[in-house]
């Protein structure tokens, strides 16, 4: 068996099956639409198939994540901060936008915006639950929202004991 697996992104499937007659185990699914990693070979025939490009091959095993500087956090941060006065912006302009196509625009960057964010977060180490960063920053939360005191609380409920000091 092969260090990768196939897996089907199901939002560009074209439906076209062709991983289907080329698959030698039979790892992909018809009518869930995906490939049983347990079973792919990590062949890659689905993938060269596969008109849609749905297809990619993703590492069995993934590499440890780096560790970051405090400096690097710092960037991070102030770039996150920059994003988010961006998706502010972008918010307003959709708001009063009329033309229709500049108002798609604009849902479309302020989507996108939104998307790097939450990358920017993950890559700081704030999107992992287990992560002391996360829970610094739901602590935080905690006392700067109150009114979303009972979701924070859910949160932080869900986070292991046992590794809840788990560095990033």
């Amino acid at each position: 068996m092969a260090n990768v697996y196939a897996h089907r992104d199901l939002k560009i499937c074209s439906k076209d099956c062709l991983c289907l007659f080329v698959c030698p185990t039979g790892a992909t699914n018809n009518e869930t639409g995906q490939i049983d990693k347990e079973v792919c070979i990590g062949c890659g025939a689905c993938m060269r198939a596969c008109p849609a490009h749905a297809i990619t091959m993703l590492p069995r095993q993934l590499p440890k994540e780096q560790e970051k500087t405090e400096e690097m956090i710092e960037a991070l941060k102030k770039v996150i901060q920059n994003k988010i006065k961006e998706v502010a912006i972008l918010r307003q302009l959709k708001e009063k936008e009329e033309d229709k196509d500049k108002k798609k625009l604009y849902q479309a960057l302020y989507h996108s915006n939104k998307v790097i964010i939450e990358d920017l977060y993950r890559e700081s180490g704030y999107m992992t639950l287990k992560s002391k960063k996360a829970q610094e920053l739901l602590s935080e939360l905690l006392q700067d929202v109150p009114q979303k005191e009972s979701t924070i609380k859910n949160l932080l409920d869900k986070i292991d004991d046992s590794n809840s000091l788990q560095k990033v």
